[in-house]
């Protein structure tokens, strides 16, 4: 029950900057395609690997900060698959964009919940390092599946590799208030 409501807290806040990029931005990253989101996500990752390697940052935004980013990036990221890229449906209001969110972030806190029961939370001995190249290793992944056109032939697709990255970054951002 504690990573549920840890879980909970973190996605509430990562919600809350989505919810006001969404009223400072509108959703002007709907003209995002998958392959620009995984771009994205792998800039934050990779800086966040840097600070970890070097000890050193010049940007303010903290590494948490990062990880949350990945967090709503990702849930864009799965939105964007939901919605097909629908070209007639570019523009959401600030309801629809909560609403889809809240749909995504309820799929992946499942997902979290069902392999919680069967790894026993091993998440909570990993380190910050670890988080940074398990979701490195996920966008690699993702942009191999997009350049095989989205097929594959015994691995996960793109969107469960999307849920993956949210929950580790999930796990991370945990690891960070504890």
């Amino acid at each position: 029950m504690e990573t549920s409501a840890q879980f909970d807290a973190v996605t509430q806040t990562c919600k809350a900057v989505y919810l006001k990029k969404i009223k400072d931005y509108g959703s002007s990253w709907r003209v995002l395609r998958s392959i620009a989101i995984v771009d994205q996500l792998y800039i934050k990752a990779w800086r966040i690997r840097q600070i970890q390697e070097s000890g050193q940052q010049k940007i303010a935004d903290s590494i948490e900060s990062e990880f949350m980013a990945i967090v709503n990036y990702g849930v864009i990221a799965l939105i964007q698959l939901a919605l097909d890229n629908n070209q007639d449906h570019f523009e959401l209001t600030e309801t629809e964009a909560s609403d889809y969110y809240a749909e995504q972030m309820q799929h992946i806190k499942s997902l979290m919940l069902q392999k919680n029961h069967d790894y026993g939370e091993a998440w909570r001995e990993l380190s910050q390092e670890s988080f940074v190249d398990l979701i490195l290793t996920k966008l690699l992944r993702i942009k191999q599946i997009l350049a095989n056109d989205g097929k594959t032939l015994v691995s996960e697709g793109i969107d469960a590799n999307f849920h993956d990255i949210v929950n580790y970054a999930v796990f991370a951002l945990i690891s960070i208030r504890e």
